[in-house]
């Protein structure tokens, strides 16, 4: 039986956002269901089949290290975090550099409403190192997206300010396999104030 760590997905979480839209508080210590987002989105990765999991940092890194529970998880930090989401994701698929992953399943920390259900939907769909699958809500690319690492050094050499890998999923669009995940998750973002509504 194949070691868990040697399983070919690994799990990239991005949680480095300052929530700039909500008065500086960072996305990944908002509290949802008792526990920080972090934790939350963590736990989902892992019950949807993911049993690696980077976990980007950058806003308050030090005050997430302290009061969320992360243990097992590879913690990156991102220096550039304010530059957008485009260095997280550049700074995590840079940690996967030698770990033998051959792709990553990108997760971001601010959409509680996406569960197991979709996580193990992207995954499952994994095929090789050339793959490139992203979860899709009524055929519309969301949430989580898996990226072979075929793919990783032009999507590290496109991604920049808050785009992360748009730019690379639009110019490969007919490459990509859409996984529905619409039945079983929502795909909406925690940015403002009036979407704390969705937290519990």
């Amino acid at each position: 039986m194949t070691d868990k760590n040697e399983r070919p997905v690994a799990a990239l979480l991005l949680a480095a956002g300052g929530g700039r839209r909500l008065g500086g508080r960072p996305k990944a210590l908002l509290e949802h269901r008792g526990r920080p987002l972090v934790e939350h989105a963590v736990a989902v990765l892992r019950a949807g089949g993911c049993a690696r999991v980077h976990v980007v940092l950058g806003a308050h890194a030090d005050a997430v290290r302290e009061r969320a529970e992360l243990s097992g998880c590879v913690l990156v930090e991102n220096p550039e975090w304010e530059q957008g989401m485009g260095s997280s994701l550049r700074a995590g698929l840079d940690s996967l550099a030698g770990t033998g992953a051959r792709a990553a399943l990108v997760s971001l920390v601010d959409q509680p409403g996406i569960g197991p259900e979709a996580v193990a939907r992207v995954l499952a769909a994994y095929t090789d190192e050339s793959s490139l699958v992203s979860a899709a809500y009524d055929g519309v690319r969301g949430h989580p997206v898996l990226f072979g690492a075929a793919h990783w050094a032009d999507i590290t050499a496109t991604a920049t300010g808050d785009r992360g890998a748009r730019a690379y999923l639009k110019e490969h669009a007919s490459g990509i396999r859409l996984v529905e995940c619409g039945d079983v998750a929502r795909p909406y973002d925690i940015d403002t104030a009036a979407d704390l509504k969705h937290l519990e």
